[in-house]
């Protein structure tokens, strides 16, 4: 899948997300899961999904849009300690989607009902997606975004 795919891909799901979904995005550097969080907000209504960035050295981005988009990046956190610091749980609403990049590193930490997103690169362009959902809401978000991308 190539990048315009993913993120072609990112902006049907962002489409079909309700509020108080959490996405954990797992994959190497360079499997493409920034390129799949502009394609989310693309989605979800953000004004310019070019201007976003991996919040690597931030750890948090927030667009607006349908519904607020958190996009956390926990590659430097140490651990599940330091995202509740940030005050991840007040992140997760009925208003909000969340999408944590290296969430794999802060699983103990992610909410129970998580779409996990797992990516995994291909060749030099190329990534392979599979989903994971982990509680209702994530597993309806998943029957919704099958439905409608087949």
């Amino acid at each position: 899948m190539s990048v315009e795919a993913t993120q072609a891909l990112g902006a049907v799901l962002g489409r079909l997300l309700s509020g108080g979904v959490t996405i954990g995005l797992v994959g190497p550097l360079g499997a493409g899961k920034t390129h799949l969080v502009k394609g989310i907000a693309a989605g979800n209504g953000t004004a310019d999904p070019r201007k976003i960035t991996s919040p690597t050295f931030t750890l948090l981005h927030e667009y607006p849009g349908r519904l607020r988009l958190y996009h956390v990046d926990a590659y430097r956190l140490r651990g599940p300690a330091e995202l509740v610091a940030l005050g991840f749980d007040e992140l997760v609403a009925s208003d909000s989607v969340v999408v944590v990049e290296w969430a794999d590193r802060v699983r103990s930490a992610m909410p129970t009902d998580t779409l996990w997103i797992e990516l995994t690169p291909i060749a030099d362009t190329g990534r392979r997606m599979a989903f994971h959902p982990d509680g209702p809401l994530a597993q309806r978000c998943l029957e919704a975004f099958r439905a409608a991308y087949g």
